[in-house]
């Protein structure tokens, strides 16, 4: 009898164990690894939809930088809520640097520029360095959308240049400026929601 009240004990014992390492290792990847994400707007439509979600890899961005193309979660700057630059920015120029502070909130977008190119934007397109993104994966700006901006700015040193692929709909770096490598949280690489969008970016 002492023995059979034991060993349930025992099995209560390593039943909580294996559950607190569990969590543990699924607080540590969240951390440190691999994070969720769910998309709030519409401003990366058509790659990604409202209410999908995606994976993020956070240890990556510690270890090199983004690449044009890649599809980032990172810290806006402060202000970026009402399109606030950090520098005087004339009404045919995309903003050329942010405000000193980071919000605490978390945006989606895609990197269409790096430190050192030379960027202006035609009818939602990215000229960069003289030549236009391939950029099949947008959705083209509308009649009357602030998608022509075309006064050349460089992107600074240490700095990274934000798109939407919904043109016509995203708050991005246009209005608000580019981003520095120590607000970037990691790349997107793959998205998990809904079943039917299962799949790598």
């Amino acid at each position: 009898m002492k023995t059979r009240e034991k060993s349930g004990a025992n099995q209560l014992v390593e039943l909580v164990v294996i559950v607190a390492v569990a969590l543990g290792l699924a607080l540590g990847i969240q951390a440190f690894l691999v994070k969720p994400y769910r998309i709030p707007s519409e401003s990366m439509e058509p790659t990604l939809d409202v209410g999908q979600r995606v994976l993020v890899n956070r240890i990556g961005s510690r270890f090199s930088d983004p690449g044009v193309g890649d599809v980032v979660v990172f810290h806006p700057p402060r202000g970026a809520d009402t399109n606030e630059c950090g520098a005087p920015k004339p009404q045919d120029q995309a903003c050329a640097l942010p405000t000193n502070q980071q919000s605490s909130v978390n945006f989606i977008k895609r990197v269409v520029a790096g430190p050192g190119d030379k960027i202006r934007i035609i009818n939602g397109h990215v000229i960069r360095n003289g030549v236009r993104e391939k950029d099949s994966y947008i959705r083209a700006c509308g009649p009357g959308d602030e998608c022509t901006l075309p006064r050349q700015i460089t992107i600074p040193k240490g700095y990274w240049f934000m798109m939407g692929d919904n043109r016509g709909a995203s708050d991005d770096s246009r209005f608000w400026g580019p981003v520095p490598k120590k607000w970037i949280i990691g790349g997107a690489f793959a998205t998990y929601w809904p079943p039917k969008r299962i799949g790598l970016l």
